[in-house]
């Protein structure tokens, strides 16, 4: 499955063979936090012009991460009682969080996870049969701030943020844009009508998420990865659509839920092959190196290799920026895990100038204690 994902922010790559107790970086300690431009054409600007446009850009970056921050806090993981996960978010004042019907397809009761380590106990109230749309009440969050649905739809070009717990990895982000609208798909039993394509990767876990305006924190969507054959490729449907099907059932709670069935309930969560999931689970590590969320890339490393490079060290790596794009990317399996192949394009920024160099990489993926992670890799220049 090819991608070529571009993901800034990356100055190194880790690469550990075995047990993980051997590492090497690929990429050079660079000069500086680059603000992702050419480095030729940064060092051509007028000093004056170069400090506006820093001050600028930095002013963005605060911007951003307030919202992401705030955003999170109303971002929920959900659990069902056979094991399968998906997200929601915090709608109103009621406790009531706003997920995807296929998340909790089957369920009446659900557990909550919220960012700050509190499992709650939720109630389903409401459940499209054929709009992939569902309210779970959580008398938990009754009273906290929720998130703020927009009242406009989305634009072609906007840029987003796709929050949830891929892999139940919580509290996970990407970003994107909108890529196209009035998308029509339909997956037995559920039609979608009006969607947002989104070139925000998301994956098991994410369903249910919510797609956030990047530059407002309004709610523009709801992430489904139901409908997402191609990780690089999201679909969300639209809050604006699916809003007064929502708030009908928070006023009349569990006024028209259907009879839950056995075949649901066996099937409810995400389908999706575990090859995939070890393919995600490589390319979220390089998409949370790029928001330089350190502790969450370190956290997909598997027990050996973290035994090898504490986290401090493993960070440090990183602190230099740089920017990889990922060309290519498949796995197999091995054993009771996968075998992750890909090729990247390093760009290295030294003191000397920027050059970029291809690397192909093989990274052994696998299950520690049920739950998957990156137990060692390997990696030469291409030739």
């Amino acid at each position: 499955m090819g991608k070529g994902w571009i993901f800034s922010g990356i100055a190194s790559l880790v690469i550990a063979a075995g047990t993980g107790a051997a590492s090497w970086y690929v990429l050079d300690k660079v000069p500086g936090q680059m603000d992702g431009a050419p480095l030729l054409a940064a060092s051509a600007a007028k000093p004056e012009q170069a400090q506006q446009k820093t001050a600028k850009q930095e002013a963005k970056t605060r911007a951003l991460k307030d919202i992401i921050a705030e955003t999170q806090k109303k971002v929920v993981m959900i659990e069902l009682d056979n094991g399968s996960l998906g997200s929601g978010f915090l709608y109103n004042e009621q406790g009531d969080v706003v997920t995807n019907a296929h998340v909790v397809e089957g369920a009446r009761t659900v557990k909550v996870k919220t960012t700050d380590a509190r499992t709650l106990d939720g109630e389903v109230i409401g459940t499209g049969t054929d709009t992939d749309v569902a309210v779970v009440r959580v008398p938990g969050l009754a009273g906290e701030k929720p998130l703020q649905l927009a009242a406009q739809e989305a634009e072609l070009g906007d840029e987003v943020l796709a929050l949830g717990s891929p892999l139940g990895l919580q509290n996970t982000v990407t970003t994107g844009i909108v890529s196209g609208t009035d998308r029509d798909l339909t997956i037995e039993p559920y039609i979608y009508r009006n969607l947002y394509q989104i070139s925000a990767p998301i994956a098991p876990g994410n369903s249910g998420g919510p797609l956030v305006n990047a530059s407002t924190g309004e709610v523009l969507g709801i992430n489904s990865a139901k409908v997402t054959e191609e990780a690089a490729i999201g679909f969300s449907i639209p809050v604006t659509d699916i809003r007064s099907m929502v708030e009908k059932w928070s006023k009349n709670p569990g006024s028209d839920l259907p009879e839950p069935s056995a075949a649901a309930t066996e099937m409810s969560g995400d389908a999706w092959e575990a090859a995939d999931e070890a393919e995600y689970l490589v390319e979220a590590y390089y998409d949370s190196l790029s928001a330089k969320d350190y502790v969450t890339a370190y956290a997909m490393l598997g027990s050996s290799w973290q035994a090898g490079t504490d986290y401090n060290g493993f960070r440090d790596g990183y602190l230099d920026t740089g920017s990889i794009r990922v060309d290519s990317i498949s796995s197999e399996p091995s054993g009771d895990g996968f075998t992750v192949t890909l090729t990247i394009t390093a760009e290295e920024r030294m003191e000397s100038g920027t050059d970029s160099t291809s690397y192909n990489l093989t990274y052994a993926v696998g299950y520690e204690n049920g739950t998957l992670k990156i137990l060692s890799g390997t990696g030469k220049k291409a030739s």
